[in-house]
């Protein structure tokens, strides 16, 4: 690749809405979503469940099940040596999709005992992932098929390939599942709840192992999680995702110690610490995610913000604003009023 290539996103998703049509009306599921992910970055998405950032993901590799599908937007995807492609515009089933789905885009599931069929070994299936996408023996998949099983540090690698995926640990499976999302070279590694299943122990190792892959292979990964820990210990860069839409983004440790949105507040202070006074109660938010077909005006936030600005939050969504001097971009109305000096992250969140 040129110097240019090198530097150009790998993933650039733009505007991005996705929609479910239901006989109660249209859920906008991702609604103008926009991220980039550039080589060898690990990139975060967060928010409650129920948020979109699984549609999304879905969107990307093309697979929104029915009766969901992409409304407008673009998802640019370079892969190496190839000129952009907008995967937006291909056939979810055609030829040029599929080369890219599970050959240059891969995706680790949170349960991999339901990806995995029941019926087939372990073994055989990571082999029918490197046929399909690269041009070997079956007795050359094999032994990749053995050789990653190796890499990703599962014991006796040659006997767990006949093995079935009921007969493995939760560890295991979840292991054996990013030997086969790697086992075909992927560019990028799109990682949904990956660690959610596993005990924090077998939660740790899987995310050194992800962690170090991503070093040795020289690939980007997208990690969809709620878990704020695990963003922090692992991302760069963090989109914060509410009712299909990104109200924050920024560097992990800028949005961390000065979070601007008051989502993304309230989701770092509802985080049991270990340092300073023992609170009475562990601070939560307020409510829930709102029923997607009962979608107020206005900010999808403003019914469970603290800080809503009437005639403001209730009437408009507002557009992202970037925050040059913070390498942050936040959408909220508190930074565009006219006294948006007054309102803005509390002091405690910069210490935390």
């Amino acid at each position: 690749m040129t110097d240019a290539e090198d530097n150009a996103p790998l993933l650039e998703v733009n505007d991005l809405g996705v929609t479910f049509k239901a006989d109660e009306g249209t859920v906008r599921a991702v609604d103008g979503v926009s991220f980039n992910v550039n080589r060898r970055q690990i990139v975060g998405l967060i928010g409650e469940s129920g948020c979109g950032k699984s549609v999304t993901a879905q969107a990307i590799m093309r697979i929104v099940p029915s009766p969901g599908r992409i409304t407008g937007g673009s998802i640019l995807f370079r892969a190496d040596g190839e000129s952009p492609r907008d995967l937006a515009a291909l056939r979810a089933n055609g030829r040029k999709m599929r080369r890219v789905r599970g050959g240059k885009i891969c995706m680790i599931f949170q349960e991999p005992m339901t990806a995995f069929s029941p019926v087939h070994t372990i073994g055989n299936q990571i082999v029918e992932a490197i046929r399909l996408h690269r041009k070997v023996s079956p007795a050359e998949a094999a032994q990749l098929a053995v050789s990653m099983l190796e890499r990703v540090g599962i014991p006796q690698a040659a006997d767990r390939f006949d093995a079935y995926s009921f007969q493995l640990s939760g560890g295991m499976r979840q292991r054996a599942m990013i030997a086969m999302a790697l086992s075909t070279g992927p560019s990028l590694v799109i990682a949904d709840e990956p660690t959610t299943a596993l005990d924090v122990t077998i939660q740790a190792q899987i995310l050194d192992l992800l962690r170090h892959l991503r070093d040795e292979l020289a690939m980007a990964i997208l990690l969809i999680t709620h878990d704020l820990g695990v963003v922090a210990e692992m991302c760069e860069v963090v989109h914060v995702m509410y009712m299909g839409r990104i109200v924050e983004s920024g560097p992990v440790q800028r949005i961390f110690r000065n979070p601007m949105h008051p989502y993304t507040q309230a989701l770092l202070q509802s985080i049991p610490r270990l340092s300073g006074p023992v609170p009475d109660r562990l601070a939560v938010i307020q409510g829930s995610v709102p029923d997607p077909f009962a979608r107020l005006p206005g900010c999808a936030f403003h019914p469970r913000c603290d800080r809503v600005i009437g005639g403001a939050c209730d009437t408009g969504d507002p557009p992202p604003l970037e925050q040059r001097d913070r390498d942050q971009c936040v959408a909220c109305h508190l930074y565009r009023e006219p006294s948006a000096a007054a309102f803005g992250p509390p002091s405690s969140q910069g210490s935390q």
